[in-house]
């Protein structure tokens, strides 16, 4: 096995056990941390760029994960219409959004700015609260919400 084989093997072993911990139901959204270093773990450690979308219950309990958009080393297009069709068939009633920086980088571009935008917007017609984006890498999180972007 080398060493690139080791380190899939113990990332995806990691996602796993942590998958075990963040079941349907779990209170996720009142754990920023928690919801950090889901992500985080989820899509951390790609080298392309993911969208997703934890998708949350009334009382901001985790109803599912959901892996949305797959793009290139520095970006993915995502589309609102997409995504409220996953939240509708979820029945959600808030969602997280969150998406890797394979280069590391913990900020938000002006591009993931209007995409939040774009997307609050859209799921405002639904009365689906959007309760924060957060942008990861394999040194950390960033999240909207906690810099007041959101």
């Amino acid at each position: 096995m080398s060493l690139n084989d080791q380190q899939k093997f113990l990332i995806d072993s990691a996602i796993e056990v942590l998958a075990g911990l963040f079941q349907k139901g779990d209170l996720l959204a009142t754990s920023p941390d928690s919801v950090k270093k889901f992500c985080q773990l989820h899509l951390g450690h790609l080298e392309h760029e993911v969208f997703g979308v934890l998708l949350l219950d009334n009382q901001h309990r985790l109803i599912e994960f959901e892996t949305m958009f797959r793009g290139t080393i520095d970006g993915a297009s995502v589309y609102p219409r997409e995504v409220a069709k996953q939240v509708l068939k979820c029945n959600a009633a808030a969602v997280i959004f969150c998406h890797n920086h394979p280069s590391g980088i913990l900020s938000a571009s002006e591009a993931d700015k209007r995409i939040t935008d774009k997307l609050k917007e859209a799921l405002n017609l639904f009365d689906v609260r959007v309760l924060d984006h957060i942008i990861v890498s394999h040194l950390g999180a960033f999240s909207f919400a906690e810099s007041g972007l959101l």
